[in-house]
């Protein structure tokens, strides 16, 4: 029953993470294309402090959206701050990262094979690292360092790549990609809490004096909205990866990562660069040419058997299978973080496990099942499934 309700709470909270995410990357999207596309205005305009228009049609409506260069004449009766979008995100995100990794850490973050952590060890390694990275990234985009564009991006980089190294190291493979996922989500929280707000609410301080704003203040949360812009697309991927075993139980998963987030994050800057009018597409071409040839790269071995090794007898294969995957795919699961079989998947019988055979051969090629190989599956075991399995 307990397993019940934490499988409903998972749903509850996945849910308006989703909802909320969905705000937040649309608005971030909207807003830097608004940014890209707006045009001169008429004179009449610019005599008011207005910088740039657009005229946009949608939901059988027109659309005038003005931007002033510092700030209007008068303070609006009501102003909308994008801001819930974000912390809305990142609180649910985090009681995700605590229901699931956190209260099942055994299952899903601990990989004993790399730390034999216990529980709270397991959750302080992980809260001490996404502070970490904040941490770094904060003091990076508070120094002069922010000014220089291309070598605060390939420091950042190669920050979040050691980061992607380290987790994986530390923590089991899907685990150290949520952590990971983790810090860029809260650099991301964090630019909305610690500079865009804090440089908005300056500027209609100012124009509430009616004084002219001072235009760090725009500069410098333009510079956090890009950075969030240009991590949205490696966020979205950590967020849908855990779907994907063969990537972050991959035998050189922190590297498959920081590729997905390179290519990801390059891509975007083709619609940035778009939106300004600079049409580029071979770096979409370069894109989908990198993420081709990581797939190839990627792509499993061939399954064989060696020389002289038998193939296991349905019997046989299911000796193995009852030791070390029936507790969780069973009609009534045994393993108490589950109260029903993952995925619906039974593996009670010969036949039920073949007819699932598409699915279970790239999870232990990939190492990704038995989930943290908590019932102690063998290399030997796990080649011997293989082979039984592609026979």
């Amino acid at each position: 029953m307990e397993a019940y309700f934490y499988e409903w709470l998972n749903l509850f909270f996945r849910w308006f993470h989703v909802i909320a995410g969905v705000a937040w990357i649309g608005a971030s999207f909207y807003f830097v294309w608004l940014d890209n596309s707006l045009e001169e205005p008429p004179q009449w305009k610019k005599d008011k402090g207005i910088g740039g228009d657009l005229w946009a049609i949608h939901g059988g409506g027109f659309y005038e959206v003005a931007k002033y260069k510092l700030g209007p004449e008068a303070m609006p009766a009501n102003l909308h701050w994008f801001k819930w979008e974000a912390y809305t995100t990142w609180l649910t995100g985090m009681v995700m990262l605590w229901v699931v990794y956190y209260v099942g850490a055994e299952s899903f973050l601990i990989d004993s094979s790399r730390m034999d952590f216990t529980q709270g060890e397991a959750i302080a390694a992980g809260l001490g690292f996404i502070a970490a990275g904040v941490g770094i990234y904060e003091l990076m985009v508070r120094s002069p360092l922010r000014h220089n564009g291309k070598v605060f991006g390939l420091i950042l980089f190669s920050i979040l790549v050691f980061a992607s190294w380290a987790a994986n190291q530390i923590f089991s493979a899907r685990g150290a990609y949520i952590h990971v996922g983790a810090i860029i989500g809260t650099i991301m929280a964090g630019n909305v809490f610690f500079g865009i707000m804090p440089s908005q609410r300056a500027l209609v301080e100012a124009v509430q004096r009616g004084e002219a704003p001072d235009p760090k203040y725009g500069a410098f949360a333009k510079l956090r909205s890009t950075h969030n812009n240009y991590f949205t697309l490696p966020l979205i991927f950590i967020m849908i990866s855990n779907h994907y075993p063969m990537t972050y139980s991959h035998e050189y998963g922190w590297l498959v990562l920081a590729a997905i987030g390179f290519i990801s994050a390059f891509a975007r800057h083709f619609f940035n660069l778009r939106h300004r009018g600079e049409v580029k597409p071979m770096i979409l071409v370069l894109a989908a040419i990198m993420l081709a040839a990581l797939a190839a790269v990627m792509a499993p071995a061939k399954i064989e058997a060696k020389a002289g090794e038998a193939v296991l007898t349905d019997a046989q294969a299911m000796v193995i299978v009852e030791q070390r995957c029936s507790s969780c795919h069973a009609q009534q699961p045994t393993n108490p973080g589950f109260a029903s079989a993952p995925a619906g998947i039974v593996m009670e019988s010969a036949e039920q496990v073949l007819a699932v055979k598409d699915k279970t051969i790239p999870a232990l090629q990939t190492g990704y099942m038995p989930l943290g190989n908590l019932t102690g599956m063998t290399d030997e075991e796990r080649q011997a499934l293989l082979v039984w399995l592609a026979k």
